[in-house]
């Protein structure tokens, strides 16, 4: 971990340290402004789910496993599901299939009760590639089909790409098909032949970047959007911010919490990472409350309109 990775997560332990801890009652207070798809409510004892545009339900949070590799990883997955987490995210690059696999199965979990993510790779690009790219991770993962693949960055022979998935999905390989890391205009090339929609575009967004743009278009589109590093990963100080913590001292949670519910609310699927139990267990904590008006109006002004990761761009 790095000096400012370390910082961040002091921080963080620090806050939650101050203020109650984290619970996992996973009652649905509040409905999430949704991307014009249904809400599942599961009678309160399970994670929201939100309905894709091939009706496919997905939960609205999940696990990411960007940045953890092996027993780490495996643990981390492991205690994700133990704990009620149903979505886990993965992908070739990350190098890490393999141990969220093993997290899977140490887990116990029924398959069926799982909805496991992964993405496509640049080096994998092209009809052929994507079709030997997607066996190689299900092999990695010890897993028969994916509930959701993602063309992970708008590189190579995307086209190809595309029509590989499309072929997949229809044989029954994965379950709904997406796109990472896609901006406007290469959105719009995508559907100009794509003959399945995708699901979900899965980009950068937090509190300090909403992507108000891609918000809106998506919806127009009825297309998921999912945020990657809902936390920015700390960076610019989230996890210290005042308009944060003192949110958060009123509702009597923890600054994470409050950027979950934040996301919730826009209706957006975020997949926040840790490799600390307790907070993972701490980001379910976001449905026994409800953020007002007042709270999302302020949370709107922290928007910089600029990417966090100019190093990912």
């Amino acid at each position: 971990m790095n000096n400012q990775n370390q910082k961040n997560e002091i921080n963080r332990r620090r806050f939650l340290q101050s203020t109650a801890a984290a619970g996992i009652y996973l009652g649905l207070f509040g409905m999430p402004n949704l991307f014009g798809n249904e809400i599942m409510d599961n009678n309160a004892k399970e994670i929201t789910n939100v309905k894709l545009n091939n009706s496919v339900k997905m939960p609205i949070l999940g696990f990411g496993t960007y940045g953890l590799r092996g027993e780490v990883c495996q643990q981390s997955v492991a205690d994700a599901l133990s704990v009620g987490y149903r979505l886990i995210d993965t992908a070739k690059i990350y190098g890490n299939e393999e141990a969220v696999g093993k997290g899977i199965k140490q887990s116990g979990i029924n398959r069926k009760e799982l909805f496991v993510t992964s993405k496509l790779w640049v080096d994998d690009a092209g009809y052929e590639n994507a079709k030997k790219g997607f066996e190689e991770t299900l092999t990695k993962l010890g897993l028969d089909y994916l509930d959701l693949y993602l063309i992970h960055r708008p590189r190579g022979d995307v086209k190809g790409s595309w029509k590989a998935m499309e072929e997949l999905y229809k044989a029954g390989k994965i379950r709904a098909i997406g796109i990472s890391n896609f901006d406007s205009n290469q959105l719009a090339d995508l559907l100009s032949y794509a003959q399945v929609k995708p699901v979900i575009n899965q980009i950068e967004t937090h509190a300090y970047f909403q992507q108000g743009d891609a918000y809106n278009l998506l919806k127009k589109h009825n297309i998921q959007m999912e945020a990657w590093a809902p936390f920015a990963e700390g960076r610019n100080g989230l996890f210290t911010n005042e308009v944060f913590t003192q949110i958060a001292k009123k509702y009597n949670k923890t600054v994470a919490q409050v950027n979950l519910r934040w996301h919730y609310q826009r209706g957006i699927v975020a997949i926040p990472r840790s490799s600390q139990k307790t907070h993972i267990v701490e980001n379910l904590g976001i449905f026994d409350f409800k953020l007002n008006s007042g709270d999302m109006k302020a949370i709107e002004k922290l928007d910089l309109n600029k990417t966090q990761f100019p190093e990912w761009s």
